[in-house]
């Protein structure tokens, strides 16, 4: 007799039946387009082209423009930077570019395609990141339906972190990783071992590679668990407690292989267990629950919650453990909703449909749940693989006409882009102090000219030089202190700031422009131009 623990394979068959199109030959049969396809560019269109911001909440963070100046730098030089290029309060200090790959890879793109390669890019992984989280829905045992009705949830749950970075990789990788490993615990195979080289390419792309040791974790702390309370499997769990312990050591032993080895595990445990910087960066606070998104996330959490207890409760604990304890890191860390929505929704999937199922009005064919149902299951045949479209629609919006409004420059709701225009000569000399997200913007216009303050980087600036940032910026006692060490002569901040303020008071500084969003301020207008055009005759 199977056990509980035993039940972690749905009741309807998982893997998705093959439709009347696999009969086709081959040529026609890519030529046809699934569901699949469906979603992948109904995704693109709802998020990117249908509705206001479209392209431009792909760059409402100005950490892109940062991440392609290093890719550009690791072009030109053939080497990882190892040292600050970007600052003048830490320059020349040690610095790790430790998203490097996914940085060139950025730069590649924007030489050649711009701004709109690259927020393309991001696009299309974001419908891939929806496609597969539906057909892994689909695969665990989901119906049609309610993977659909959950992959909507899903997607704009995520979508508190829908930007042009490097992190969108980490939301791809983890659920081919997570799939990976539910078919392996189902029938082991040697293709598991796949990750061990998957997680050097995944760590020299984003540091999310992380979270494949807490899957990992969970899974073989969950396997001891079941195995303890339940005899009937304990050998069997015993034996993938060993199998993905020595996984999980081989995938540690192959994320060292990156420019900086250890040395870089150092580093992003230090930051994510930086009290700092979970008091001044935003994503690394707990949500608020007022956006749409984030409601969307509440719906989850809650769902989520309610599928753990039912998983503990037919000794499931592996699946409890990756649902809990994801569901622990995002309310702590906003940044953590999509990971989390990875783990719970499709669980969350197939659990629903298990219950579904269970109505006797869903096996009367007659009935309207039963002619649902039916609905359901021939549309599932219809994910099962991908055609031309998806490709032939990428290439469509990479070639098609000014009516798709890619964007040329950052957005100008978010970011100067016309007050910095029209100041570029006096901003890209001067020795600024600028909001940090307009400091990346000025990185990604002005570098190799431009050095700057505090940018985005907030694991290489720390306390140090941060303090002194929020002291100056907010208007906190010292913050003259901070603007005289520093001899700043051009400031660049929102008028909401309180430095706008106080330098509106102080006779040493004017005004010498301003826009809707941003106000500059020049200390003592005659000696900087002075220095600047001495600068220039200097080079």
């Amino acid at each position: 007799m199977s056990s509980q623990a035993e039940e972690f394979v749905p009741d309807r068959v998982a893997a998705p039946r093959k439709d009347a199109v696999a009969a086709m030959p081959g040529w026609r049969r890519f030529l046809t387009p699934s569901l699949s396809d469906l979603v992948f560019i109904s995704v693109i269109v709802w998020l990117f082209i249908a509705v206001s911001p479209g392209w431009d909440r792909l760059l409402g963070d100005g950490d892109t423009g940062w991440h392609i100046r290093v890719g550009e730098s690791i072009l030109q030089t053939g080497s990882v930077p190892q040292t600050d290029p970007f600052s003048f309060s830490k320059a020349g200090a040690p610095w790790y570019a430790w998203e490097w790959l996914s940085e060139v890879v950025l730069a590649a793109t924007h030489q050649h395609l711009g701004l709109k390669g690259v927020t393309l890019g991001a696009g299309v992984m974001v419908a891939l990141f929806a496609v597969l989280l539906l057909r892994y829905m689909l695969w665990l045992g989901a119906t049609t339906l309610v993977a659909f009705l959950v992959t909507l949830l899903s997607v704009g749950a995520a979508s508190i972190h829908y930007l042009a970075r490097p992190h969108l990789v980490t939301f791809v990788f983890l659920i081919g990783a997570i799939w990976a490993l539910e078919r392996d615990r189902r029938r082991p195979d040697k293709w598991i071992w796949a990750l061990v080289p998957l997680t050097i390419v995944w760590t020299n792309l984003h540091g999310g590679f992380l979270a494949l040791f807490v899957c990992l974790g969970g899974l073989a702390a969950g396997s001891a668990i079941e195995g303890l309370i339940d005899p009937g499997i304990r050998q069997r769990r015993w034996r993938q407690v060993l199998r993905y312990s020595l996984l999980g050591t081989a995938c540690a032993a192959a994320s060292v292989v990156n420019p900086y080895g250890i040395e870089l595990h150092r580093h992003i445990a230090a930051y994510v267990r930086s009290d700092w910087i979970k008091d001044v960066v935003a994503e690394f606070q707990s949500p608020s629950f007022r956006a749409e998104n984030v409601l969307q996330y509440e719906v989850l959490l809650l769902l989520g919650v309610m599928v753990a207890a039912w998983l503990l409760m037919r000794r499931r604990v592996v699946e409890a453990i990756w649902i809990l304890s994801w569901a622990h890191f995002s309310l702590t860390s906003a940044r953590h909703i999509p990971i989390f929505v990875i783990f719970a929704a499709p669980l969350a999937a197939s659990e629903l449909s298990r219950l579904w199922l269970k109505w006797p009005s869903v096996r009367n064919p007659r009935s309207a749940p039963g002619i649902l149902q039916q609905l359901s299951e021939d549309l599932s045949r219809g994910f099962a693989r991908t055609s031309a479209w998806p490709y032939l629609f990428v290439l469509l919006l990479l070639f098609g006409g000014a009516w798709l409004r890619f964007p040329a420059d950052f957005p100008d709701n978010g970011f100067p882009v016309a007050l910095i225009s029209r100041n570029a000569d006096l901003i890209k000399s001067g020795r600024i102090l600028a909001d940090d997200d307009w400091a990346d913007y000025l990185i990604y216009r002005f570098y190799p000219d431009q050095r700057v303050f505090m940018d985005g980087r907030t694991d290489f600036y720390g306390p140090e030089i941060g303090d002194k940032y929020m002291a100056a910026v907010y208007g906190k006692p010292g913050w003259s202190s901070v603007m005289e060490e520093y001899r700043f002569d051009l400031v660049l901040v929102p008028h909401r700031r309180a430095l706008a303020a106080l330098l509106k008071q102080d006779e040493s500084w004017t005004i010498i422009d301003s826009d809707k969003l941003g106000i500059v301020f020049v200390r003592r207008p005659e000696d900087t131009v002075a220095r600047i055009g001495a600068q220039r005759e200097d080079s």
